[in-house]
């Protein structure tokens, strides 16, 4: 087990990208005047453990279904693309359902850990070291707690018009990424 700061540094950018917590204040603000009060604590913590859990489980779930990494990061990399362009063109390929209650299911699970998030955690185990995926994890639940905390004060300053740049700029980001990501596994599986 080393810690790279590289690997580090570059799995907090993916996962902060995937889970996209500034992107998502419109959403956590909306919540927010539906229900009166967002659990922060609690969506940040669960969504900690629910991403620590499934990034050494997932792989196990794999093998027992009889699919390899490569594979899996393939289709990250296809999750990440689409995620990219809907951040990119503002469009939506993927709706859920609106959630009725601001608990831990609709924040911590699917908006934070939801499924980009599961799949880019396994196509980066299929990269770095669990351990600077673990960290990256660590870095990205704190921005998001302060995110949840302060998403009223970040929305009024940024504007939404400052949310829709942010968002564009780390779906190109993203977009960097699921094209290095499908790179650098396509060759495995042949």
């Amino acid at each position: 087990m080393s810690f790279d700061l590289k690997q580090i540094v570059t799995a907090t950018m993916v996962l902060f990208s995937v889970i996209d917590i500034i992107g998502s204040i419109p959403i956590i603000v909306n919540l927010r005047a539906k229900v009166g009060h967002v659990q922060s604590e609690k969506a940040s913590i669960v969504s900690l453990f629910i991403m620590i859990a499934f990034l050494f489980v997932g792989d196990e779930i794999l093998k027992l279904i009889g699919i390899d990494v490569n594979s899996f990061a393939v289709a990250g990399a296809f999750i990440l693309f689409f995620l990219a362009i809907e951040m990119i063109l503002g469009i939506t390929l993927h709706k859920d359902d609106a959630p009725e209650t601001a608990s831990i299911v609709p924040i911590a699970f699917p908006l934070i850990a939801g499924a980009g998030t599961m799949t880019t955690l396994l196509s980066l185990r299929a990269e770095y070291e669990v351990a600077n995926i673990i960290v990256a994890i660590f870095i990205n639940m704190v921005f998001v707690y302060i995110v949840l905390k302060s998403s009223g004060k970040i929305e009024k300053v940024l504007g939404k018009s400052g949310l829709g740049v942010i968002r564009k700029i780390f779906g190109v980001i993203l977009l960097a990424i699921a094209v290095k990501l499908f790179a650098s596994n396509v060759t495995g599986l042949f």
